[in-house]
């Protein structure tokens, strides 16, 4: 069986930067790997598939797996709860959070708290909360990020989140989103319970540490993408042979896990800027050289961090830092290797964008395009054109 490796560097897509010469972070890059990859291989454009306003990560890599969003879009939190090590039960609605700073107006100042990254004594101070008989659990993430976990009677995912991806407002009010008894109920407490979150957190002695030390507050929390715990179709019913992952971040991590994946553990794999390439490249080798498994998923973020905080030259140097790590793919004889984003994160946009994606396959004897550099504007005119995105694997593995 011909095995394959799926390497989703976030967010690397991006829109040309007047700073870069009017060329993109991957065109401006220096990449001899990827280009000598796309120039032995093919390639061509993803079009994203989504539900809302622009690409999420959550929705692109459930598409890139092939999964159908009307059915299992099981909501984020869930999938980073999962991700971040939570035993979730049926019924339970887990949230993704991040520890935030507002001021004395309730003004949101940083949606992450200054990207904190010790959250041991948050965590702490806020444990064995109860409201109504509703229990509070929450999971550290990486840094700034948790999972909230609401577990009990009567509740519902069916009410909005209070982060709007803005400072300088307000937080928003948590509200039902239909009539249901059990969405009014749990907006009534989850209010409560961020009511309470805040006093305790603005009060604590680790916070007021912080302050001394001209560091944000980490004195509230921002929560998005509720949703419920349901079993999903695993990947390896529709490829089969067993599959799994590398990834330093609990979003990919849990939607890997909720489809079957077992996960690899590379020492250093962060999810951040300081992640270990090399050790997650030389196992992801390592595994294809082995039997056991047919597919390998491996995931790198820091290119969308360094999209959504509008560093062009930053995503330029680490898509070249990754660049130097795919040669070790070389030595993988019987692979095919694709390599893409989840969606693009235009630095000049600091967003997620629903721009066409570029991808390589390399490794498929029977596709080649010659084409010299891998980039958005090259891909226009690989062979595979452009392709949906929950068609990927379809197309590619058949």
């Amino acid at each position: 069986m011909r095995k394959t490796l799926l390497v989703i560097l976030d967010g690397m897509g991006d829109r040309p930067v007047s700073a870069l010469g009017n060329k993109t972070p991957l065109e401006a890059a220096k990449t001899p790997e990827l280009d000598k990859m796309v120039e032995e291989g093919s390639c061509g454009l993803i079009q994203p598939v989504y539900s809302g306003q622009f690409p999420t990560s959550h929705e692109a890599h459930l598409s890139l797996f092939g999964y159908d969003l009307t059915k299992w879009n099981l909501g984020r939190g869930v999938f980073e709860a999962v991700g971040m090590g939570a035993k979730l039960k049926e019924g339970d609605v887990a949230w993704r959070g991040n520890w935030a700073t507002i001021d004395g107006t309730a003004k949101i100042i940083d949606r992450r708290a200054g990207r904190i990254l010790k959250t041991k004594k948050l965590i702490q101070a806020l444990s064995g909360i109860k409201i109504k008989g509703i229990e509070f659990i929450l999971v550290p993430g990486i840094a700034h990020r948790l999972a909230i976990i609401m577990r009990g009677p009567g509740i519902s995912c069916r009410v909005n989140g209070n982060d709007l991806h803005q400072t300088g407002i307000c937080p928003s009010i948590i509200a039902p989103l239909d009539n249901q008894a059990e969405s009014k109920f749990t907006a009534l407490v989850l209010n409560e319970f961020l009511g309470q979150a805040h006093k305790i957190l603005k009060q604590l002695p680790f916070n007021k540490r912080r302050e001394k030390n001209n560091l944000p507050p980490a004195n509230y929390l921002l929560l998005r993408g509720g949703g419920e715990l349901k079993s999903m179709p695993k990947f390896n019913s529709r490829y089969p042979g067993k599959a799994c992952f590398i990834a330093g971040g609990d979003l990919y991590g849990g939607i890997a896990l909720s489809i079957g994946m077992k996960r690899i553990k590379v020492k250093g794999a962060t999810g951040r800027f300081d992640t270990n390439l090399v050790g997650k490249f030389a196992k992801a080798v390592e595994i294809l050289q082995k039997k056991e498994y047919s597919f390998v998923f491996l995931h790198v973020k820091a290119t969308d961090t360094f999209g959504h905080d509008g560093e062009c030259f930053a995503k330029m140097k680490f898509i070249e830092r990754i660049d130097e790590q795919i040669k070790q793919l070389f030595a993988l004889s019987n692979a095919t290797v694709i390599i893409t984003a989840d969606h693009c994160t235009p630095c000049e946009l600091k967003e997620h964008s629903a721009d066409l994606i570029p991808f390589l396959v390399w490794g498929k004897k029977e596709s080649k395009d010659s084409i010299a550099r891998f980039g958005e504007r090259n891909c226009q005119d690989g062979q595979w054109g452009i392709v949906e995105q929950d068609q990927l694997l379809n197309k590619i593995m058949r």
